[in-house]
């Protein structure tokens, strides 16, 4: 059997391939067109395999899916691709509708002319797995619960307002054509791999290269976060047992400030990679993100009640690991961190 990953050579679907494989006898296609934020070298160990391939290739390219779902046999897919950076969404919205609007569209519409094909035996097998985010529900007040699955969607950046869509669409082709689909919404992530434009990869790689570490605003603003390798076993347990047409929240109940996360980082690297002052000194507050949400939450027990989901990770745990790996891996992050991306940088945090 084969499972189709798309964005596979990202942050998340990175870590999700290396763990399918290390976990089940299943081949992986993975479709990744390969933007700025993907990274082959993050499967190079992978490189002989005859259960793993990558494909270069946009979801958008409804042909070219299309074939290769049939080609291999394909008995689900996992859609990870998108563009997913707030701060990129607000200087360019067009590229965010383009790929998580448009380019979901397209893929649904393969997969459907695809499962529309299959025996009667394979189409009761068949899974669509559409991997989504907590920024969907908006914002929450400090007092409030976290959501929950049946909450309304009040995105309030023009990324979350493209992954909104996109969940809309899985919906839509589920009710309205029968494709057996699932949407998992998942709080922030961390771990290996991470690419240095968010906020925990990049602390770790201005800390250690003595730079200044940037706050939005007051450093007040709240999200969970949840370490990448229990988001992968999440959404394993979604693929294998979900109920078609359910939504699953996935969260780590770890809410934490930015301020105090940035804190727990510099103490992680005070203990691991001592220098001559704490690196906490190089905190610095720099001016807030447009319409930046105060705070992020969501209820994972549904998945907990229902599929025995579970986080293995505290944040204190996870953070010790990522930090770790960053500092063992100062070679990946120099490759991935180009003059593009210290241009980047430089702009947004002026």
């Amino acid at each position: 059997m084969t499972i189709l990953v798309t964005g596979g050579c990202g942050f998340i679907g990175s870590n999700f391939i290396l763990e399918w494989l290390a976990q089940s006898d299943e081949a992986v296609i993975n479709v990744d067109c390969l933007t700025y934020a993907a990274n082959p070298k993050n499967l190079v160990s992978l490189a002989g395999s005859n259960r793993y391939r990558h494909v270069h290739c946009s979801i958008g390219d409804g042909d070219r899916i299309s074939a290769l779902l049939a080609e291999n046999e394909v008995r689900a897919v996992v859609n990870f691709a998108a563009e997913s950076h707030v701060d990129r969404s607000i200087l360019g919205p067009a590229a965010f509708v383009e790929t998580n609007v448009v380019g979901t569209m397209r893929l649904l519409d393969a997969v459907r002319g695809y499962y529309d094909g299959l025996a009667a035996d394979a189409r009761a097998r068949f899974r669509f797995v559409h991997v989504s985010t907590d920024e969907v529900y908006g914002t929450l007040t400090p007092e409030a619960r976290p959501f929950r699955e049946g909450d309304p969607y009040r995105p309030n950046s023009p990324y979350a307002a493209s992954k909104a869509a996109s969940d809309h669409l899985v919906r839509a082709y589920r009710e309205t054509y029968g494709l057996p689909t699932l949407t998992t919404n998942c709080s922030n992530n961390y771990g290996p791999y991470h690419f240095p434009e968010k906020l925990i990869p990049l602390v770790i790689l201005n800390a250690i290269a003595g730079k200044a570490l940037p706050i939005y605003g007051d450093g007040l603003n709240v999200r969970d976060w949840l370490y990448v390798s229990d988001h992968c076993a999440a959404i394993r347990l979604v693929l294998e047992r979900g109920r078609v047409g359910e939504t699953y929240n996935i969260g780590g109940s770890s809410e934490m400030t930015n301020l105090a996360v940035v804190n727990e980082i510099c103490a992680v690297l005070d203990a691991q990679r001592p220098a001559l002052r704490p690196y906490a000194d190089q905190i610095t507050f720099v001016r807030d993100r447009p319409g930046h949400d105060r705070r992020y939450a969501v209820d994972a027990g549904k998945i907990r009640a229902e599929l025995g989901w579970r986080p293995t990770e505290t944040f204190a745990s996870g953070i010790r690991k990522t930090v770790a790996w960053n500092l063992a891996n100062e070679t990946w992050i120099a490759d991935v961190t180009s003059g593009a991306y210290r241009s980047w940088i430089a702009r947004q945090y002026a």
